[in-house]
C-alpha cells in the first residue's frame, strides 16, 4: 500500500479503501493524510462517523502547519463541529490559515470582523481581510 494508491482511492470517492490506505500515513504523522482521515472522518465517509477522531487528526495537521487542516479547524471551532463552538480559536486558525494564502479563510475571518464574532467587530480589518483575499470594497 502506497500514499499515491491512497491519494487516488480518495479523489475517486472509494473511500473506505481511502481510509485503510492513508491511516498507516496518519498515524505515522503525515499531515496529508491526517487531513484526509479527518474529513472522512468528519463526514461519515468510508467510516463510521468519529467526531473525536476527526478534530484529533484535524487538529494533528493543522498544528504541522498544513493550511486546509487550519481551515478545516477553524470551521469546527466556528460551527461547533466535532469541538466545542468557539469563535476566538476560530479566528486564530483561520488567521493561520489566511497568511498562507486560503482566500476562504480570509473571507470568514473577515465576516467574524464584520460580525464581532469570536473578534471585536472591526469594520477596518474587515475590509483590510477582503482586500488581501482579492475582493475589492465589500459592502
Amino acid at each position: 500500500m502506497d500514499f499515491a494508491s491512497g491519494m487516488a482511492a480518495f479523489e475517486a470517492k472509494h473511500f473506505s479503501r481511502a481510509m485503510q490506505m492513508l491511516s498507516p500515513f496518519a498515524s505515522q504523522g503525515d499531515h496529508i493524510a491526517q487531513h484526509l482521515c479527518a474529513i472522512m472522518c468528519q463526514n461519515g465517509l468510508g467510516v463510521v462517523r468519529n467526531d473525536a477522531k476527526a478534530f484529533e487528526l484535524m487538529q494533528a495537521s493543522a498544528e504541522q502547519g498544513y493550511g486546509l487542516a487550519q481551515h478545516g479547524l477553524g470551521f469546527m471551532y466556528l460551527e461547533g463541529e466535532c469541538a466545542p463552538k468557539n469563535g476566538a480559536e476560530a479566528a486564530k486558525w483561520f488567521r493561520k490559515a489566511g497568511a498562507q494564502g486560503l482566500q476562504g479563510s480570509l473571507t470568514t475571518l473577515a465576516l467574524m470582523y464584520r460580525q464581532g464574532n469570536g473578534v471585536p467587530q472591526d469594520e477596518a480589518e474587515a475590509q483590510r481581510l477582503y482586500k488581501l483575499a482579492g475582493f475589492e470594497d465589500i459592502e
